[in-house]
């Protein structure tokens, strides 16, 4: 194969730093510990750190403006002025103070909202954007919210300022910005149009597209010669309004200045169907994802122009298995034999924020393991081996494509990745094993007669705040500075004083506050087989959360009983209820780095058996109420329509599979996060879970519409208390949420309840949270 020009490109690098230097610097600003010059001046350091990383590896087109002090799609919204009403004009530059108002709320919030979802304004708080998943992975973006009058214009310049700030270390980079079309068609509409009738975000393209124009003839005239612009929207099913605002889009934007040449970035799955209507942009390259569509690389590479750049995705931006080398080489050098490139870009499939920072801190971790593995730098080492193999033949490459091969081998024919048991467990699996014994109205009588609840009946999600005390408890534990005995016993202490404090302000079903469990993936991964865990693998899932999601790489079961013990002695405590509290097997599997050599259905059946164990343990111990939490159900949802059939029967089976065993008389709830239910509203249903909770308070209890339109049975917990944001919500706020819940539920269906756990808030917060949420419920009982 004749040479070509490969040149190695990052579309985007972790944020939070190798050991959360991010998380630790906004919380400390957020505390009032440290100023805003502080706050910036780490925001910098991490710019600059994570720029010279990329140049030390190779890489030879560096992002900027990926990095973000909060949110990718916030920093979007402010930059063209997209600031809802209620925080204010938009401002001139970056304010801090509105930045994070729109991402995390500001006051106390007790004006409220009314019946219809409104904003009642008195100057005291502002509730924060809504909060949703970033495509189909776990990390939450801020949705903007754009009215029908909205005017947009460049009040930050975040892209050039950062590149800017790249130059002067004598780095050039490449900006990334958010597609205008992937902006809007994420955005909210907040109002109908004037005449009444349902405003499209798109239809403000006009609008918006002045101010792109302008940011990157600034961009073009500070010596910017590549813009790299987002649209994962191209691998959605896409109206034709939606291809057509696409072609105006870059239309429009090509022509902005003849200097600036544009890279179109697609992640996440297929062009597919879309394919035609990118070849017909004036755009100079194209990015394709061919880790989760390996299939498109014969079509892009014969059908795109000949003088494009091409990016091709080929190593996995959000799974952290060591990348097969010699397998992408030979599929890269048959279709570059039949479809010869001059030119060419190899780049991970997506933007790396989605995987942890650098192999290299994991000492402690299981050396077999380990060397199956490969974190963002790592894979920016294997995207420089490939480029030079391709460059220069694999001979040049060779140790290191050896490693690789033998580390890919070992890991084929590794014993602890199959387990014999496992696979003939699943093979006689029946249908009695995933349904009820009867249906929901007769299970309903013999839970209203074992529970004998109120109307209304109130409760929280489980978790309660994990406080610098017990995170030291857990770390002394760690580092054997703290007996197992003394441990158990601090968190029996916190347990009591939770049960206690519940009775005190009358909740009606109450938790143990999961004081013991550090995640709640982790918690239970630890204690079942085929799951591997990070000291340092964190990755960000919105603003200063992080996540260490478990390594899932062999089958999976369960030794032992995993809560049974602390829901037990939670129960001893109390004559009212407890919920037991468990995650299901979808969200354990969405939640987590799964192997890549099995199905991921396999993989979540077997989680579903060893959550099905525990479950039978727990009902058997006397637990009269069993929370089976999916908050991350929809995520896995696949983009494209035509996919869906098939991962919600195997989700929904996976459900029922660990959920189904139990008595009539013992009640299955559910958790779900931020979910869009409307079009798979059918699956939930056949979900069959007792009662489901659901966040809706960010949303005004619109997400309840879905559950109306099908007449849903069974019962809901929608949210009245958004935890995300360090508001307190007042009486007469959660009073509004819940009259607009009973305009759409039967009160016999409605629980009461805040919208997620409580494990990242205060309890300073959490205390009067919790005391006006009940309150509100009393009253409404009241006026019955």
């Amino acid at each position: 194969m004749p040479s070509i020009e490969v040149s190695v490109a990052s579309l985007g690098f972790p944020r939070i730093g190798p050991r959360r230097e991010l998380k630790f610097a906004l919380e400390s600003y957020w505390a009032g510990k440290s100023s805003q010059a502080e706050l910036l001046e780490a925001a910098r350091k991490l710019r600059s750190d994570r720029w010279q990383e990329q140049r030390r590896r190779g890489v030879t087109v560096i992002p900027c403006n990926d990095f973000s002090l909060y949110d990718h799609m916030l920093d979007t919204a402010l930059m063209v002025g997209a600031v809802p009403a209620r925080f204010g004009a938009p401002p001139r530059g970056f304010s801090m103070d509105t930045y994070f108002a729109m991402a995390r709320g500001s006051g106390t919030g007790t004006a409220g909202i009314d019946v219809h979802g409104h904003a009642q304004h008195d100057g005291k708080g502002a509730a924060a954007l809504e909060m949703t998943k970033w495509f189909d992975t776990n990390y939450h973006y801020l949705v903007p919210e754009l009215s029908p009058d909205q005017r947009f214009e460049l009040c930050w310049t975040k892209p050039l300022d950062e590149f800017r700030e790249a130059k002067a270390l004598g780095i050039h980079t490449r900006p990334v910005l958010v597609g205008p079309v992937t902006f809007l068609k994420l955005a909210k509409a907040a109002g109908n149009a004037e005449d009444g009738s349902v405003f499209d975000p798109l239809s403000l393209l006009p609008r918006l597209l002045p101010v792109y124009g302008q940011l990157l003839r600034q961009l073009a005239a500070a010596g910017v010669d590549w813009v790299q612009i987002d649209e994962p929207v191209l691998v959605l099913d896409l109206s034709a309004d939606e291809r057509a605002a696409l072609a105006t889009a870059y239309q429009t934007l090509s022509a902005e200045d003849p200097r600036l040449k544009l890279m179109l970035t697609t992640y996440f799955g297929r062009l597919g169907d879309n394919l035609d209507s990118v070849l017909k942009l004036p755009i100079d390259g194209l990015h394709v994802d061919l880790l989760r569509a390996p299939e498109q690389l014969d079509a892009v590479l014969d059908q795109t122009p000949a003088d494009w750049l091409l990016s091709l995705g080929v190593v996995d931006g959000r799974n952290v298995w060591r990348a097969d080398l010699s397998l992408i080489l030979d599929r890269l050098d048959k279709a570059l034999a039949a479809k010869p490139r001059a030119r060419l870009e190899l780049a991970p499939s997506c933007s790396l924020l989605h995987v942890p920072v650098d192999l290299d801190a994991e000492t402690e971790l299981d050396a077999e393991l380990r060397q199956w593995l490969a974190f963002a730098v790592q894979k920016l080492d294997e995207l420089k081996t490939l480029a030079a193999a391709l460059r220069e033949g694999r001979a040049g490459v060779s140790a290191a494509l050896q490693a690789t091969d033998g580390a890919v081998a070992d890991r084929r024919r590794s014993t602890r990745v199959h387990d014999a048991k496992v696979a003939k467990r699943l093979q006689e699996l029946g249908d009695a094993h995933r349904s009820r014994k009867h249906p929901f109205a007769q299970r309903h009588e013999a839970q209203l007669h074992k529970l004998s609840l109120p109307k209304f009946p109130t409760t929280t999600i489980g978790s309660f705040p994990q406080t610098g005390e017990i995170r030291k408890a857990r770390a002394a534990l760690a580092h054997g500075e703290l007996s197992r005995a003394d441990y158990e016993a601090k968190m029996r202490s916190e347990i009591e004083q939770a049960i206690r404090w519940q009775e005190q302000i009358g909740l009606d079903v109450l938790v143990h506050g999961e004081f013991e469990r550090n995640d709640m993936v982790q918690y239970f991964g630890e204690q079942l087989t085929g799951f591997a865990f990070t000291r340092l693998g964190w990755v960000q899932s919105y603003g200063s959360r992080c996540v260490r999601p478990p390594i899932i790489y062999g089958d999976v079961s369960r030794p032992h009983e995993m809560t049974v013990t602390w829901w037990r002695y939670a129960q001893s405590l109390t004559s009212k209820p407890v919920k037991a509290m468990l995650t299901g097997p979808v969200t354990m599997l969405n939640w987590s780095f799964v192997r890549d050599d099995e199905p991921r259905e396999q993989v979540c059946r077997q989680i579903a058996l060893a959550i099905r164990d525990e479950v039978m343990d727990l009902e058997a111990a006397g637990a009269a109420i069993i929370q089976i939490d999916e908050a991350a159900f929809r995520e896995g949802l696949p983009l494209r329509h035509a996919d869906w059939a098939g991962y919600l029967e195997w989700a929904v089976d996976c459900f029922r599979l660990c959920s189904s065993g139990v008595a009539d008389a013992t009640q299955i709830h559910s958790h779900m996060c931020y979910s869009e239910f409307n079009d798979i509203i059918k699956s939930i249903a056949a979900m069959d879970a007792d009662v489901i909770s659901i966040e809706t308070s960010r949303s005004r209890m619109e997400l309840l519409d879905a559950f109306r339109g099908i007449s849903y049975p069974n019962q809901i917990g929608p949210g009245v208390y958004d935890i995300h944001s360090p508001r307190v919500p007042g009486v007469g706020e959660i009073s509004n949420l819940l009259t607009a819940a009973r305009q759409r539920l039967t009160d016999g269906q409605l629980w009461v309840n805040p919208d997620c756990g409580l494990k990242t808030r205060r309890w300073e917060e959490v205390r009067p949270a919790l005391t006006n949420m009940v309150e509100a419920a009393q009253e409404l009982r009241r006026s019955l």
